[in-house]
């Protein structure tokens, strides 16, 4: 149990810290982006050495730290497209009146490229750990990525809070594929899946982060005062916010 605890209230530090951390470093000037994804490369290398050198390691230590890779990988993808180097050919916001199916596909554009490379994280840490014991990384990614898409899905189809005030300025056109409504057709389907899926896997480090990703979903529906959480990290983008940013912000499908 001691190990269970250990692993929720590290899961839980990680999430909040590095949520912050990319929102301070979003809210900075662009010209400090490229420096501040530099550094983020570096670390993705000094994951990715790390999360294969641990895929044989099934102790505690070793889940703890396939944990952490798969997290700084995943906080490169996130920064990557906040601050608009990795997001898609289009660049500007959908016409009031753009619905259906055209809209959907222009909603696509915007993000499609950030989520090949998404996919191609997925398939390199699969590679990376493959016939080794230790697939906690591999399992992290993949609860981080399964979430993200049903957020991003919640959010073109409608929810009371989108989160909008987390999108730095020139991503800002994305704002044209979030939609507001009390509820949509996908979020009991969201929020019942996946909270059987953590009961299930709930003696697992992965299944800290799948609850707290249902957490994040239950923010866009619920009012309550989660700026608070982040208040720190928004400081340089002048914004109040009202949503975690899990924020799928990141991603409007």
């Amino acid at each position: 149990m001691t190990t269970i605890g250990m692993a929720a209230g590290y899961a839980m530090l990680v999430w909040w810290f590095t949520t912050g951390i990319i929102l301070f470093l979003d809210g900075l000037p662009q010209r400090t982006f490229p420096w501040s994804m530099a550094g983020a490369t570096v670390l993705l290398g000094i994951a990715a050495y790390t999360l294969r050198a641990s895929a044989g390691d099934v102790s505690p230590s070793g889940a703890f730290t396939a944990f952490s890779c798969a997290i700084m990988v995943w906080g490169w993808l996130e920064m990557s497209f906040l601050m608009g180097f990795i997001t898609g050919p289009r660049k500007q916001a959908c016409r009031d009146k753009c619905g259906g199916a055209a809209h959907f596909l222009h909603a696509t554009q915007a993000i499609i490229y950030n989520e090949l490379a998404t996919l191609t994280g997925a398939v390199l840490i699969y590679a990376a750990t493959a016939g080794a014991p230790n697939r906690v990384a591999f399992w992290t990614y993949l609860v981080l990525w399964c979430m993200r898409l049903s957020a991003k899905l919640n959010l073109f189809f409608g929810v009371p809070n989108t989160g909008d005030q987390f999108l730095p300025p020139h991503l800002l056109y994305l704002k044209s594929f979030f939609s507001k409504r009390r509820m949509n057709f996908l979020f009991p389907i969201s929020i019942t899946a996946s909270t059987i899926a953590a009961v299930v896997l709930v003696q697992k480090c992965f299944a800290v982060v799948l609850i707290l990703a249902i957490l994040e979903h239950w923010f866009m529906v619920l009012p309550l005062p989660t700026e608070k959480l982040w208040a720190w990290g928004m400081r340089n983008t002048g914004a109040t916010p009202r949503l975690d940013p899990s924020r799928i912000v990141v991603k409007a499908p």
